[in-house]
């Protein structure tokens, strides 16, 4: 309703100013006509009255010692209604009669002859008003002592231009009217847009624009948003305002939702560490008391051996939470020149060690030497992450097999990648884990109460890919069933004359 008013009055404020200047127009117009017309009409009288004057004295001076005869008036030829007056020396008016209609001359009165009393006989024109006579245009010539005033009524010029003002009037007020109706139309059309812009500034201001999601806010029309025009151009700038204010607010939203991952993951990370830790804790804690208590129910030496194996596993969890903060806050790890083969097959010889139940494979897939610069033991810590894995999530006789290759760039191996491929033949993640398998503490069992000989904290995979993006690398799982392979990617460096001494078969296996 308010910006129904401000476009109200913005169309009563455009209507008053352009009435206003028409109304001056029409005004201008219609004084200037007024004026023109009666200068002319006025001339002409006056014409009119100086012919009439000189013919009055030529008629008087036929009787030059005669100064009161008006006998000239009964000439034929004079206008009914003009006045004529004979004058002494010093303007006063010895005798004044008028010209009657078709009826003899009619004698001033004192109070009419008192009225002409005081022109010059120069000839010059003045507008005198006659007692029950009306407005004269009267002049006053002089011939050799014979003065003669003469003067004829002003009643046509007064009644035509009168005439002329009642009618440019009613023209001017009936085209007013038409051009106001007219003006009113236009701008009610012209300012439509502009009204349809406040109604969408009025329902983006309805929106919930302080919680929830905002999407989908109310544009102005197309059709309103053409540059060609004011209307436009507002409409367009709006447009552009709630395309900021939304992206705005979606980006706000998306932050939101970041925090509340986060936090969710922090509260998550806290009640698991705590549960990992608490876990050797307790059982540090009860052989301990055990022991204390001297009891024979169980081997000093084996309780001995279950302190020393929890102390290691609570030590081992803390060295991997420590290495996760190390990592989130962005320190620097040790860089070398790391040998992918050598390393890669370091690892399988340690799980193979670890594992014999399983088939331990490693293929070289070479065209160059693959050389990374990095943390030689993170890098190996990674891949015996994702062996130990395989090793831990796969039944006994499961193939796993370990690849390394390398890719060139086109500009050689400056720009090429070495990558690192670790895939098995058992029964695969579960879909609903595959998304957060590099998330901290995910495990295939995600209960609490598991066996402490089973799947491990669940930080062995964010670990990994900690420190394989710590390098300038990234990880990928692909799993299904029957076929789960990660795939590791890091940057490789050229070292010529390295390369230049060491050989490399195009394609090897090991077993």
């Amino acid at each position: 309703m308010r910006a129904r008013l401000r476009g109200g009055s913005l169309r009563t404020r455009l209507l008053l100013f352009i009435t206003a200047v028409l109304v001056a127009v029409c005004a201008a117009m219609a004084l200037t006509t007024v004026f023109a017309q009666r200068a002319y009409l006025l001339g002409n009288l006056d014409d009119r009255v100086t012919n009439a004057a000189e013919r009055s004295l030529g008629g008087a001076s036929l009787h030059p010692d005669l100064t009161a005869d008006l006998t000239f008036l009964h000439e034929s030829g004079h206008p009914a209604g003009m006045l004529a007056a004979r004058l002494d020396a010093d303007g006063t008016v010895l005798a004044a009669a008028t010209v009657g209609q078709d009826a003899p001359q009619q004698n001033l009165t004192a109070a009419q002859t008192a009225s002409l009393s005081g022109i010059a006989a120069d000839g010059s024109l003045h507008t005198r008003t006659v007692p029950g006579l009306g407005v004269y245009r009267v002049t006053a010539l002089d011939d050799n002592g014979v003065r003669v005033l003469t003067g004829l009524p002003m009643d046509d010029v007064q009644d035509m231009i009168s005439g002329l003002v009642m009618v440019e009037a009613a023209v001017a007020a009936a085209g007013l009217t038409a051009a106001g109706c007219v003006c009113a139309v236009v701008i009610r059309r012209q300012l439509r847009p502009l009204g349809r812009v406040a109604a969408t500034a009025v329902e983006v201001s309805h929106a919930p624009l302080g919680h929830g999601e905002v999407a989908g806010l109310t544009r102005v029309p197309e059709r309103d948003t053409d540059p060609g025009s004011e209307a436009g151009q507002v409409g367009a700038a709006l447009n552009r305002m709630i395309d900021h204010v939304e992206s705005s607010l979606a980006e706000r939203q998306r932050s939101e939702e970041r925090v509340r991952r986060s936090e969710e993951r922090m509260r998550r990370f806290l009640a698991d560490a705590s549960h990992e830790l608490r876990t050797p804790l307790a059982s540090i804690a009860g052989y301990a008391e055990l022991m204390n208590r001297g009891t024979d129910r169980i081997e000093p030496g084996l309780a001995w051996r279950r302190v020393t194996a929890e102390s290691a596993r609570m030590t081992g969890l803390v060295e991997d939470l420590l290495l996760l903060a190390r990592l989130d806050e962005g320190r620097p790890l040790h860089s070398a020149e790391v040998d992918l083969a050598s390393l890669v097959a370091e690892a399988v010889w340690d799980a193979r060690a670890a594992g014999s139940g399983h088939d331990w494979q490693l293929e070289l897939c070479l065209d160059s030497p693959p050389l990374v610069l990095g943390d030689q033991a993170r890098l190996h810590q990674v891949v015996a992450n994702l062996l130990a894995n395989a090793r831990v999530h796969t039944p006994v006789g499961t193939r796993v097999v370990a690849v390394v290759e390398t890719r060139g760039g086109a500009n050689g191996m400056a720009d090429g990648t070495c990558v690192i491929r670790v895939r098995d033949d058992g029964p695969g993640i579960p879909p609903a884990l595959l998304p957060t398998v590099f998330e901290r503490f995910t495990r295939a069992d995600a209960s609490r109460a598991r066996a402490t000989t089973g799947s491990g904290a669940g930080l062995g995979l964010a670990i990994a890919s900690a420190i394989t993006t710590a390098h300038g690398g990234r990880i990928d799982v692909q799993s299904e069933p029957g076929r789960t392979e990660f795939t590791i990617e890091l940057p490789a460096v050229a070292d010529s004359a390295e390369a230049d001494s060491l050989t490399w078969s195009p394609s090897a296996s090991v077993r």
